[in-house]
């Protein structure tokens, strides 16, 4: 109860609820915060975060705090980390009693890329994020996104063609759990490996040659991106999970070309 110039204000999620149905997730979902992300080179970068935050909740319970997300959030003023997710997620079991917590936030995130031969730099935007979940043990479950533009070339259009050969941007995403810290840069360089050309945001005209002409000399199926990103993260022992996948948006053709691996390399998955 809360107590405002002698009237006392009922607190409605705290009392109980008669239909005994606990809810697996319940928080605010959306919100868009400023937030500082840890860089390889020992950086912080600043960005804006798309951020969901949910609890799971008991049957004897009516509702949830919504308001104790928002002041969470603010506590911890934006830094996403690892470790710090791993706190948010405690406080979040704690400040709302809760046997789980869950958080997930996604991101624009800014690499400098030089073109191929001109060596000219700008900016190059990445769609980055973490997922996590920590339950009743404290144990964290951390999963760590990215999605990544490349160019794919198809191998059928340019064995059956006199010349040229249709391709396309496709958006590679790599999702991993790990037994040690693998930075955003790292997963971002081995999709940008995966396609036939990498994707860049200013080229001068020495490099729409090469990359017209790396792209014809490497042509990939959606299945040859998926497995040689595969091929790539079993052999890193970082690793112990992932799944990958290329959505390729087709240029002579009304539908997207997708594919998907997912891999456990944990001995329990064996």
């Amino acid at each position: 109860m809360l107590q405002i110039n002698d009237r006392v204000l009922p607190d409605i999620q705290s009392r109980p609820d008669k239909r005994n149905i606990a809810i697996n997730k319940v928080g605010i979902k959306d919100i868009r915060f400023p937030i500082a992300v840890k860089e390889r080179d020992n950086g912080l970068q600043h960005t804006v975060g798309d951020i969901n935050m949910y609890v799971s909740l008991p049957k004897e319970f009516k509702g949830t705090h919504l308001s104790r997300f928002v002041a969470i959030l603010n506590q911890f003023e934006g830094e996403i980390e690892p470790a710090n997710i791993e706190t948010i997620l405690a406080t979040m079991r704690e400040k709302l009693t809760a046997a789980e917590a869950h958080f997930e936030v996604t991101f624009p995130y800014f690499l400098t890329k030089e073109a191929p031969v001109s060596r000219i730099k700008s900016l190059m935007e990445y769609k980055c994020g973490f997922s996590a979940m920590q339950g009743p043990d404290g144990n964290t479950d951390l999963i760590t996104m990215v999605e990544v533009p490349v160019t794919t070339l198809c191998p059928c259009s340019k064995e059956i063609s006199d010349y040229g050969a249709h391709n396309q941007r496709s958006f590679v995403t790599i999702k991993i759990r790990s037994n040690a810290l693998v930075w955003l840069e790292d997963l971002i360089s081995i999709a940008e490996q995966s396609g036939s050309c990498e994707v860049y945001s200013l080229i001068k005209r020495v490099d729409e040659k090469y990359v017209t002409e790396r792209a014809y000399e490497n042509p990939k199926f959606v299945e040859d991106v998926v497995r040689d990103l595969t091929q790539v993260l079993l052999d890193d022992p970082r690793i112990d999970w992932f799944t990958v996948e290329s959505d390729n948006d087709e240029s002579i053709h009304n539908h997207n070309a997708y594919a998907f691996i997912e891999m456990d390399k944990r001995p329990q998955a064996q």
